[in-house]
């Protein structure tokens, strides 16, 4: 099987989500990112989405809630081609209500090599990366279920 290459333009589709507890480092790195991310699409669930575009005055599509099915509205772009990377700072030491949902989206970034930083460091590395200024190609290889034997 060819694997698939997925073109991200130079203007990329960016994700970001965060839990509570990290909604105020995720706006902290917004903040100190904000002329970069102005240059993207940007997309956010539900409350830190209403909270980057009121305190950095950005046009953000925003979705559900993560517990209310913002994750897997996330995850549902990501198939349809619509999201290049997430900034998903997500809480270790807390249990979400929504766990599943979480789980479900992180392996749909996987399967569909989608650049993905969970902290600030890694949103640091993708955010400053050479690639962001430019098209990039990223390969995926899904293979079809297998029906009969």
């Amino acid at each position: 099987m060819t694997p698939d290459l997925i073109t991200m333009k130079k203007r990329k589709k960016i994700a970001m989500i965060a839990h509570d507890n990290k909604k105020s480092a995720m706006l902290e790195w917004a903040r100190f990112n904000r002329d970069l991310l102005s240059r993207h699409v940007l997309y956010a669930t539900g409350t830190t989405g209403q909270i980057l575009a009121t305190e950095l005055d950005l046009k953000i599509h925003c979705f559900s809630s993560g517990p209310l099915g913002g994750d897997q509205q996330v995850g549902a772009k990501i198939v349809e081609g619509d999201i290049d990377f997430i900034i998903f700072f997500w809480d270790p030491l807390e249990q979400q209500p929504h766990d599943v949902d979480v789980k479900a989206l992180l392996r749909i970034a996987v399967v569909y090599n989608i650049p993905t930083a969970c902290n600030l460091a890694s949103a640091d590395f993708i955010i400053s990366s050479p690639l962001m200024e430019e098209d990039y190609g990223r390969i995926i290889n899904i293979k079809p279920p297998r029906v009969g034997k």
